[in-house]
């Protein structure tokens, strides 16, 4: 990824917002002008871009840029939370897209969440000057973003692995073994695992374990879920072993991860 010519873009934020959706909320068909960024925190719901249908869910960050249309509708069983940022870049620079897919997975974190809390707070308060501490944050915001998408579009990462990891991302939530995989890329499950560690820097174990604990830390400090409710949407239907290896793996219980 070529990151010079985000060095200099400036973001001005004409729309933010906490939305709750309610179940029968949509957005028309329109051509946007703007450039359309949003984590997705809890339920479901279907953007159609460009005339396609991406279905997004809690962990997905959505980005739509300008000069494209845009229409959404959510899941009346599972609505929709998320926190939306419309934008543009200063002039002459709007047209220049993020490097980011429609939909992308497992790039919200922790520290990415607490960022656009402290963006809403300022964006709310309005104080005076607000506008240019709200769009400070969100610089570091979608600084912090590109470096998560950087790391994970690794161009030297060997194809059957990025396979795997994408689909990992997917289905990290279902019971997913080495020999699933293996079969999968039609390797070894005992040389995938070798493979896998060479490229990821982590046994598979261990790389599917930080993809269901940093996802349980979104969901829970969102405030939406349960621990229980959490462990079980992460593929633990141990509560025990998901609050253990959750403390081992954060420094504190899932608990009181609303309080970090």
């Amino acid at each position: 990824m070529n990151t010079e010519k985000y060095q200099y873009l400036v973001p001005y934020v004409f729309l933010f917002a906490e939305r709750r959706c309610y179940p029968d909320w949509v957005i028309e068909r329109r051509l946007n002008n703007f450039h359309d960024l949003t984590f997705v925190v809890g339920g479901k719901a279907c953007y159609i871009v460009n005339g396609v249908e991406y279905i997004v869910e809690a962990g997905d960050v959505i980005y739509i840029p300008s000069g494209s249309t845009r229409e959404a509708y959510t899941f009346q069983e599972s609505p929709m939370v998320a926190y939306p940022f419309n934008f543009h870049w200063a002039e002459p620079n709007n047209h220049i897209p993020l490097p980011l897919q429609v939909v992308n997975k497992n790039l919200i974190s922790k520290e990415i969440l607490d960022y656009i809390r402290e963006f809403k707070q300022v964006w709310m308060n309005q104080q005076p000057f607000y506008q240019i501490q709200a769009r400070g944050i969100f610089e570091v915001i979608i600084a912090r973003l590109l470096s998560n998408y950087y790391r994970m579009s690794d161009a030297h990462t060997d194809p059957r692995i990025k396979k795997i990891t994408s689909y990992i991302a997917d289905h990290y939530s279902e019971n997913i073994t080495i020999k699933d995989l293996a079969e999968m890329v039609d390797l070894h499950p005992v040389y995938l695992g070798k493979l896998f560690k060479q490229y990821t820097g982590s046994t598979f174990k261990e790389y599917l374990n930080r993809i269901r604990i940093n996802n349980a830390e979104m969901m829970l400090s969102s405030g939406g879920f349960t621990v229980t409710e959490t462990a079980e949407r992460c593929g633990f239907y141990d509560i025990s072993y998901f609050s253990n290896l959750f403390k081992a793996m954060k420094g504190y219980p899932p608990s009181a991860a609303r309080k970090y």
